[in-house]
């Protein structure tokens, strides 16, 4: 008797399954998605109305700090699937998977697409409190779109680094403590200060990391402000970063995985 043979569904169906589980996870832990939203506008309020009269930007210091909020923003929820990831592989859950027939590379594109949808959810959210501050946009239904997408692509960006991240440490605490530095790059960027206004030594840095360009072209997209070359920056950063993240991921999962 030949032994029967076990097909893989397809691969999307498998994606959407644990993209959905990843999901249920996140609502069964409001706690996380809360931090993720009041944390940035913690600081909104912080710059606004402690730091912001001293800063001159040439517009309204909210229209000029927002764009950088909510870059700030998709970046501390992004960080969360490095603790997700981890927690899957220290708790053994990945060798039960290991066991079905669903595809190898679904178990992390799920923690991906759950982790970019969650995002974008808290990521509205603190538009709509920026909305409420005062936040006045001018831009049209096609600037809104091209800066979700661009939004979408750096926090799906991060999330593949950050699931990387997550792969190499050892337990959620450290897969957290791996993701604080990426954290600290807004700051060192146009998010909150020109970066005219910066140190020479510093300023070659923050004009020339990743966050800046996809910053400024988030908005000049929202405020009409100008973008330059900045989109096609943000552009190439963005899809470098999830190249590098989604290579290393899947090195990483497959190597851990076999152990």
């Amino acid at each position: 008797m030949t032994a029967p043979v076990i097909t893989h569904p397809r691969p999307f169906g498998d994606c959407r399954a644990m993209a959905g589980r990843s999901l249920r996870r996140a609502l069964r832990s409001p706690d996380s998605l809360i931090t993720a939203v009041a944390l940035p506008v913690f600081i909104l309020l912080l710059f606004v109305y402690v730091f912001g009269g001293a800063i001159h930007t040439g517009t309204t210091y909210l229209n000029y700090v927002v764009p950088g909020i909510i870059l700030l923003s998709a970046a501390w929820g992004a960080a969360q699937t490095a603790v997700s990831v981890c927690a899957d592989m220290v708790e053994g859950i990945v060798d039960r998977f290991r066991a079905l027939p669903i595809s190898p590379a679904s178990v992390l594109t799920g923690h991906v697409i759950a982790m970019t949808v969650r995002n974008l959810m808290s990521t509205g959210i603190v538009i709509a409190i920026s909305v409420a501050m005062g936040f006045r946009p001018n831009a049209a239904a096609v600037e809104w779109t091209a800066a979700i997408g661009m939004i979408s692509l750096f926090v799906l960006a991060m999330s593949w680094v950050c699931a990387a991240l997550g792969l190499v440490a050892g337990s959620p605490e450290a897969a957290g403590g791996f993701t604080f530095s990426l954290l600290f790059l807004p700051y060192v960027s146009s998010a909150f200060v020109p970066v005219s206004s910066m140190p020479s030594w510093l300023r070659g840095f923050a004009d020339h990391q990743p966050v800046t360009p996809i910053i400024e072209t988030v908005r000049g997209l929202l405020t009409g402000a100008p973008i330059g070359s900045s989109a096609w920056a943000a552009g190439a950063w963005c899809a470098g970063i999830a190249a590098a993240g989604y290579s290393a991921s899947r090195w990483l999962f497959a190597r851990r995985s076999a152990r």
